[in-house]
């Protein structure tokens, strides 16, 4: 399908407010719109291709010189994934 269109977006709420606006379709993370879905602002279309998120995945090369504060991030989210 050929869509036509003048807008381009690179932020979350950017996109959410020409939605809200009329502007068309929008395809955002769950969290902005839950909200607007319960009090009737939007609906979900399409929900067939809206796939259930799992989660975040942390992908970094392994090298021997990480910074401190990377390796703190790091090992953070190692002991959440252990405490799920």
């Amino acid at each position: 399908m050929r869509v036509d269109g003048q807008l381009a977006f690179n932020t979350g709420p950017s996109i959410l407010a020409a939605c809200q606006a009329g502007f068309g379709l929008a395809y955002l993370i769950e969290d902005y719109v839950t909200p607007l879905q319960a009090d009737g602002s939007l609906m979900r279309v399409l929900d067939d291709w809206c796939p259930v998120f799992a989660g975040y995945h942390l992908y970094y090369p392994s090298r021997r010189h990480q910074s401190s504060a990377f390796s703190t991030i790091v090992d953070a989210l190692r002991h959440r994934d252990r405490g799920a």
